[in-house]
């Protein structure tokens, strides 16, 4: 039971629209046995997980479903997936989507499990395996170790509370998150949209307000000028000068370091020359600077102040036990932190209490060890100071503040200047102001825990992340910018930068992803195949960009799901024949639909999915959209388009030449085809088809129709905005047209287009991507070799594990079942190819480079066609390398 590779899909895919780990299992060595085929394994696997019955109990008692499967013949693999889950759950981060597949090779499968936190899940695939293999071999398994093990690494992995709060509240008003590292740095919102969170602080926290925060007499001292209660203090000098200022100020003190948070270092309530020196070491110890002020009779409370308005309140009790007159302190605190809401991070609703050094003081003062035995019911004191993170607790007080008590604090925010602050008050009651008790504001806090608010010991939960969003977006905003997703098999890079450039041309600053690279309107920030979602996530990180154009292949969405969760448009441009087939489980133009098919599952419902009418997979794919339906289609007639219109939907088609937007049985003329200069005067078919997408995908981002048209009107064919995909270059009463596609559809479609183009001869510069199958590189042969009458074929890097001369021999072989190429030259190397077939080149013929490197090939044939031609080489000279490919050729013709 090997995990062959584990998969992180980050984002829609192909199972689900949330994230999920996708593992391939290898179960060959139990020959795709069912779990009760192996004897024993269900009774021993529910004996370690009981819980696994236990919680899918129907109502009546009886056992769920999905025990029942694991004790009626299910496969190991979907075993492993329900077991993972349960671990899970078990370790305190519940999932509900599991899912397993067996692959096309026998005894392999894929098992998908809900991910939450992708280091945990995965720790959870691998402890749910071990125990599998543990109930196979009938041996122990330590459940509740790994349980612990695995709820310690999920409290360290994911989102505190405090963090977590403000996600959750975002997603729910619709706001994009994505956590920017491994600790609580979170971006919101999307391109020029974006906002950041961290913890509590946001991209509005100012970084003076933060630091005068964090400088304790600094805050006193802007706090008293404006008129807020603060004590009475001063920064001391060393332990000797802090007991004097005890002594000025008046007895009891508190010690604090002058900068810092969390209660770190504080000690209060201080009477003695000891005590007070003894703090001073303790808040030396944490900072530099020392501060004495007045210690103030009360209750120690925290109040939330977001926006200029009190949020939050609550009463903090400092970490005690009672007593029970049987266990010592020591044992009550360890009982005490058995509390599940309790660990040693801030990930849970309560910290783990510390009998540390300060704590054994603490009991000191009340005549305590950690050895003594309080009577019952006496409460004992472990700290003085009631952070939530020295172990204190938290009682809700939000609705009994007083409106005094609220306009001072709301009044020491804005002193400081802070967005979020925790004010902390000392008061014997908050519901009286607090010059009537002698209450004081004794600190302003950046970036204040929200524990406290979220889950109090005791009172009502305050929606504090809810509040701290509505600071950073209006209501109705989303912080999402227009997103328009392109797939398909063919024409999605010339869609994709036709729809850029028409967003351009209305104004937006556009962040576009493509095959060719990473562009931020026309400068290129990354080349390279960037049709990934890690390309389409840079774009959305972008601060400037106010629309997104993203091209989405069929691999990156496979290895790692989609780059956004929602889009506003959608566009698949064709299936066909489909390419790629083979590879991930993708072996049928059915099975790359489905994958296709992630991009319109992921369109949000006020968006729209373009897709074309008369490709019956695409065509397929729109009952799944859960926005609106554009089709679109050369045939203004096609019986798709007819029955869209007639249900009021809406569709984009070409009819006496014209391009026509309809709404139900509403039509709009926008352009005629020939004036367009991708159409290349309405000869190129595919061209005609990807400019009717385009359209289809402005008019439903709501662009004005004059706009479009413009923008149609401007967008060239050339190898500059759209290099390789047919540009048109006449050179000396001859035409080169450079063309990137290397698959059965694309090559079809050329054909149907140099139908148009009336040269006399033909030549092709041709190759073929070496990981296609070899039937598919049989039917690319079989057509080229129907177009053309003479084929320079190549090879170089794109042989993609395949041994020299096997694609180009597979090639010829399609060439055997086509009657028109009747000249053909084998060479190692594009340049080289092309090179021969521009010294071939004659008035009147017409020769097609079909790119493997787009960039490279075309500077290369305008270098060559602009400059005097070197000598012609002498292409007669032995060649070990044609050698090896005549004999791969004829070994594949025999």
């Amino acid at each position: 039971m090997e995990f062959r590779k584990i998969l992180a899909l980050r984002g829609p895919n192909i199972w689900a629209q949330f994230p999920v780990l996708e593992a391939w299992v290898d179960l060959v060595a139990f020959k795709d046995a069912a779990s009760s085929q192996i004897p024993g394994f269900n009774e021993r696997l529910l004996a370690f997980l009981p819980s696994l019955i236990e919680r899918h109990r129907s109502a009546d008692g009886a056992r769920g479903l999905q025990s029942q499967h694991l004790l009626h013949g299910a496969s190991l693999a979907s075993v492993l997936g329900w077991v993972a889950l349960e671990v899970q759950e078990l370790a305190g981060a519940p999932a509900s989507y599991v899912h397993s597949a067996q692959t096309s090779e026998p005894g392999v499968h894929r098992v998908v499990v809900e991910s939450r936190d992708e280091p945990f899940t995965k720790a959870c695939l691998l402890a749910a395996r071990d125990l599998c293999l543990a109930a196979v071999e009938n041996r122990p398994y330590p459940i509740e170790a790994q349980v612990k093990t695995l709820r310690a690494l999920s409290q360290t992995v994911r989102l505190g509370p405090s963090t977590g709060s403000i996600v959750n509240a975002a997603l729910r008003r619709g706001i994009p998150a994505r956590r920017l590292n491994e600790e609580s740095l979170v971006l919101l919102g999307q391109g020029v949209k974006q906002k950041r969170i961290n913890t509590a602080e946001t991209s509005q926290t100012s970084a003076i307000a933060e630091a005068i925060a964090q400088d304790k007499e600094l805050t006193r001292s802007l706090l008293h000028q404006v008129g807020v209660p603060v004590p009475e203090g001063r920064p001391v000098a060393d332990a000797e000068d802090a007991w004097l200022a005890a002594q000025e100020i008046g007895k009891p003190v508190v010690v604090k370091p002058r900068f810092g948070n969390h209660g770190r270092g504080v000690s209060i309530n201080l009477q003695t020359r000891e005590q007070v020196v003894a703090a001073y070491h303790y808040a030396y110890d944490k900072t530099s600077e020392v501060v004495v002020e007045r210690f103030a009779p009360g209750d120690d409370y925290r109040l939330l102040v977001v926006g200029g308005h009190l949020i939050a309140a609550a009463r903090r009790e400092p970490a005690n036990v009672t007593g029970d007159g049987v266990h010592t302190i020591s044992q009550l605190v360890e009982l005490v932190n058995r509390d599940p809401r309790r660990s040693d991070d801030h990930s849970t609703a309560l910290s783990i209490i510390d009998l540390c050094p300060i704590a054994r003081a603490t009991l000191i003062e009340q005549t305590f060890t950690v050895d003594s035995i309080p009577l019952a019911g006496e409460t004992v004191f472990i700290r003085r100071n009631a952070n939530l993170s020295t172990g204190g607790s938290a009682i809700d007080v939000t609705d009994l503040v007083h409106p005094d008590i609220t306009a001072r604090v709301i009044e020491a925010a804005l002193v400081i200047g802070l967005d979020i602050a925790g004010v902390d008050v000392i008061a014997c009651d908050i519901s009286r102001p607090l010059e009537e008790q002698g209450g004081i504001i004794v600190e302003v806090n950046a970036g204040p825990g929200l524990r406290m608010h979220l889950e109090p010991s005791l009172g009502q939960p305050r929606p504090v992340g809810e509040a701290i969003i509505s600071t950073l977006f209006a209501e109705g905003e989303t912080g999402r910018i227009p997103i328009v997703s392109v797939t398909g098999v063919n024409g999605k890079t010339t869609v994709t930068r036709l729809v850029s450039h028409i967003l351009r041309h209305s104004g937006k600053l556009v962040g576009m992803t493509c095959t060719d690279g990473i562009f931020i309107n026309d400068r290129k920030i990354e080349s390279g195949d960037c049709a990934g979602p890690r390309s389409a996530r840079a774009v959305l990180l972008n601060p400037r960009v106010n629309a997104a154009v993203l091209e989405t292949a069929r691999g990156g969405l496979l290895r790692e799901g989609l780059g956004f969760d929602l889009c506003d448009v959608a566009v698949v441009t064709n299936i066909g024949e489909g390419d790629h087939l083979g590879l991930s489980e993708v072996h049928t133009p059915a099975d790359l639909a489905r994958v296709k098919q992630t991009v319109v599952r992921s369109v949000a419902p006020s968006g729209a999915c373009i897709l074309k009418a008369d490709d019956p997979l695409v065509a397929a794919m729109a009952p799944a959209c859960p926005g609106a339906v554009i089709f679109f289609s050369l045939d203004a007639n096609h019986p798709v388009l007819n029955n869209h219109r007639a249900l009021a939907g809406k569709a984009v088609f070409v009819r006496d030449g014209i391009v026509i937007l309809a709404d139900g049985p509403n039509e709009m003329s926008l352009l005629p085809v020939a004036r367009i200069p991708l159409a290349h005067h309405g000869r190129v078919g595919f061209q005609v088809e990807n400019i009717l997408s385009a359209t289809a995908a402005a008019w439903a981002l709501g662009l004005n129709f004059a706009t479009i048209s413009e923008a149609l009107l401007t967008f060239t064919s050339d190898s500059k905005s759209t290099p390789g995909r047919f540009n048109v270059i006449p050179h000396d009463g001859a035409t080169v047209i450079v063309d990137y596609g290397h698959n059965p559809s694309a090559l079809l479609s050329l054909g149907e287009a140099l139908a148009h183009f009336p040269h006399e001869r033909r030549s092709l510069v041709f190759s073929a991507a070496g990981d296609r199958r070899d039937a598919d590189l049989i039917r690319q042969g079989a057509i080229v070799g129907g177009l053309f009458d003479s084929i320079i074929l190549f090879e170089d890097a794109c042989n993609r594990g395949r041994p020299d001369g096997e694609t180009l021999a597979l090639i010829r072989r399609g060439f055997d079942q086509s009657s028109r190429v009747s000249n053909t030259f084998e060479t190692r190397g594009e340049h080289k190819a092309i090179e021969y077939a521009l010294r071939e080149l004659k008035p009147g013929d017409l020769l097609i480079i079909q790119a493997d490197k787009v960039e490279p090939t075309l500077a290369f044939v305008h270098h060559y066609l602009e400059n005097r031609p070197l000598p012609a080489p002498d292409w007669t000279e032995p060649d070990p390398l044609l050698d090896r490919l005549e004999a791969v050729s004829v070994a594949y013709a025999d």
